[in-house]
């Protein structure tokens, strides 16, 4: 395996930008020589997350399209024939030994490409529901990795994987509870509340924080506010450098979910399996803006398997506050929402991958 070349592209959101990262580390792990190159989106997160990972990135000049009629959607032919072009030119410079997938828009053109020169592709679904990019490519891949079960309604069976989600190596660090509040400038025997909205942003729970505050205060809970970047300039206000700390993305969330006692997240799948192995309560309020309506589906497995919370935006006004208080006031409740949490972890996904990346390079 000594000095391959691989690409590995996915980007848009950090749903499919981690998944990506956790994928280089196991193949650094496994092989130190390879040479890695990640290609992205040219005006998106990718860009500045990836080479904070410590990898090479190369950007096309591609968007998604747009539920609406935008100056974007007209542009998309043009963006897509560019990117296209570029693509053949990273191939022919780079001379992958193999292509790697996560999905959103950005992977389409450098994965179709690679697919058209017969180099051997691997693509790797988050989701329940696969997002567009990932249904196109399906039948030009030579395996399809995924999380979930009964993923043949979608993809071709005989190139299924159940391998998990690959998820960032740092959470698996157990770092002190104590220590992570007092980096956060919080008092370390107060409780703390994460709030992880996804690297964007969620805008309702966004607003949900902001009307609770004073509620989350005579709680006794100290807040850890991940708003998002599209949100931070609206809601840094609130950080008072004591008992609420907002950021618009959390590098090390390592520290954070030490830092947390009880966490609320929306419910894509990188979040749901990060969260499995950091087995801390959890208050899922799932996106309703996703297609099939997945990240409820995601939260409602857990909520069976009482592993954790459910709130569905509808209700957040109604239920949120009682939710939220007999939770916290339920010490042995806590406890088996993160045991049930521990048992849903799957921390191999990486490796599994890497596995069948190994396979199909063996001549």
């Amino acid at each position: 395996m000594t000095n391959k070349r691989i690409i590995i592209s996915g980007g848009g959101t950090g749903g499919h930008i981690f998944p990506a990262i956790a994928i280089a580390d196991a193949l650094k792990q496994r092989w130190p020589d390879v040479d890695l190159l990640f290609v992205g989106a040219s005006d998106r997160m990718e860009m500045q997350k990836v080479p904070a990972a410590g990898y090479r990135i190369k950007g096309l000049w591609i968007s998604g399209l747009q539920r609406r009629l935008t100056l974007k959607n007209l542009l998309f032919p043009l963006k897509l024939v560019v990117s296209l072009m570029q693509s053949f030119i990273v191939l022919l410079r780079f001379k992958p030994d193999f292509a790697v997938g996560t999905g959103g828009f950005a992977s389409g053109p450098i994965l179709y490409v690679a697919t058209q020169k017969n180099i051997p592709s691997l693509i790797q679904e988050q989701n329940s529901f696969p997002g567009i990019t990932n249904k196109f490519l399906a039948k030009r891949v030579q395996s399809i990795c995924v999380a979930y079960q009964h993923m043949a309604r979608y993809f071709p069976v005989s190139k299924l994987v159940l391998t998990g989600n690959p998820i960032r190596k740092n959470l698996t660090v157990q770092t002190d509870s104590t220590q992570s509040k007092l980096s956060y400038g919080f008092n370390p025997s107060a409780p703390v509340l994460l709030i992880v909205g996804g690297s964007l942003g969620a805008k309702r729970i966004n607003e949900l924080i902001q009307d609770k505050i004073l509620f989350f205060k005579e709680s006794n809970y100290q807040i850890l506010w991940q708003c998002g970047e599209l949100y931070h300039s609206q809601y840094r206000i609130y950080d008072n450098g004591s008992n609420i700390c907002v950021a618009d993305f959390i590098k090390d969330m390592s520290v954070a979910y030490a830092a947390a006692d009880v966490i609320i997240s929306r419910a894509g799948a990188l979040a749901v399996s990060e969260l499995c192995l950091v087995a801390k309560p959890v208050i899922f309020i799932p996106s309703p803006n996703v297609a099939e309506d997945h990240q409820t589906k995601n939260a409602q497995s857990l909520v069976e398997a009482e592993a954790a919370l459910m709130i569905k935006e509808r209700d957040l006004d109604s239920e949120f506050e009682k939710e939220f208080l007999n939770l916290i006031s339920d010490a042995e409740r806590q406890k088996n929402f993160s045991a049930n949490m521990k048992k849903l972890a799957k921390t191999d996904a990486a490796e599994r991958i890497v596995d069948e990346i190994e396979k199909l390079l063996t001549p």
